[in-house]
């Protein structure tokens, strides 16, 4: 494992290296392989970049996200004129059940309440707000419908990893509970931690994956 300050170093230089983001207000602390980001970026997309990038440096474990997103002065938008462009940003994508989701907006926050019948459909509505012109934030209160029975969830869950060629499904353990997942285990690389993941999300019923798997 990489000793904290030069864990610390290798981040920050990759952040530099990015050249979609501004790296001089992040902040990096690095401690056990946990790195914490800190300080303020003119985006959601900007810090939805830097965690990525700190989580593609090797010995990184896990990554705290306090970046905050503060926007220009001049992108400041009305919080009515970012209700009315978050709608019809939603309403022209199909994948997206407007009749069952709600928006509210607060100082140029959006908060999506309601339910899907899927975990696709959930981050498409969180995914087409991503680059929206003035949004500082988005909060997720959306849920799954109730799941199918739990061994059902476990076994496709389980015969879908199985058909992965990236994926050592033997080394994956699947626990469901409910309509909460909870993988454990050992893979080789982040890519197959989150290849696991989206595995487990594309079961229907699965309404909350806990990702414990380890990277060694």
């Amino acid at each position: 494992m990489r000793p904290d300050h030069m864990l610390q170093e290798a981040v920050q230089q990759q952040l530099d290296f990015e050249p979609s983001i501004d790296a001089s207000h992040i902040g990096v602390v690095a401690r056990d392989g946990v790195v914490t980001l800190t300080g303020r970026v003119g985006s959601r997309a900007e810090r939805a970049t830097a965690e990525r990038v700190a989580c593609s440096v090797k010995g990184v474990k896990a990554v705290v996200d306090g970046i905050t997103v503060e926007l220009p002065g001049e992108r400041r938008t009305s919080d009515e004129q970012l209700a009315e462009r978050a709608y019809a940003r939603l309403a022209s994508n199909v994948s997206v059940p407007l009749d069952r989701i709600k928006l509210a907006v607060r100082d140029g926050v959006v908060t999506l309440r309601g339910d899907v019948d899927w975990q696709y459909q959930r981050q498409a509505a969180l995914q087409d707000l991503h680059h929206l012109p003035g949004l500082r934030d988005v909060q997720d209160e959306i849920a799954i419908k109730p799941p199918v029975e739990a061994v059902a969830v476990h076994d496709k869950i389980r015969d879908a990893l199985a058909r992965i060629t990236l994926v050592e499904a033997d080394n994956v353990r699947v626990e469901v509970k409910g309509s909460v997942v909870t993988l454990s285990g050992q893979v080789a690389s982040w890519h197959e931690k989150g290849i696991a993941e989206s595995t487990a999300w594309s079961v229907p019923g699965v309404s909350r994956v806990d990702n414990h798997i380890a990277v060694v």
